[in-house]
């Protein structure tokens, strides 16, 4: 069983950034594929950016492409979520998933594990 928890998450101005974590507890989160979903008042939730387990092998939807940057940190069994330039439609609630076959995902059903989600609101 992996526990995951965000943070970071919080109020910033279009154009600003944040950084958000995803700490998992129970297991090594190593050989897992890692993502990132939001998901915005009255709409489903979507995939934001990814990481398989093995070294650079990013993916990330278009909307947040050359703003966004994940990675993972297996020693700290943490995964971060670098968002710059933000836009007032990042604002979201944002939830770490995670898929023990490490091939991960843009699809939500191929993750067993998530976290609570963190709040991010972005002001004009």
């Amino acid at each position: 069983q992996v526990q995951l928890v965000e943070s970071g998450g919080g109020l910033a101005q279009a154009g600003g950034s944040l950084r958000l974590s995803c700490a998992a507890s129970g297991r090594s989160i190593s050989a897992y594929g890692m993502s990132w979903f939001r998901q915005a008042p009255g709409k489903e939730r979507d995939f934001v950016a990814g990481v398989r387990w093995r070294p650079g092998s990013q993916y990330y939807s278009d909307s947040v492409k050359g703003r966004f940057t994940i990675s993972r940190d297996n020693a700290e069994n943490t995964v971060y979520l670098q968002m710059n330039s933000l836009k007032t439609e990042d604002t979201a609630v944002y939830f770490c998933a995670a898929d023990p076959s490490g091939s991960g995902s843009s699809r939500s059903g191929a993750y067993t594990y998530w976290g609570q989600g963190t709040q991010v609101t972005v002001s004009s």
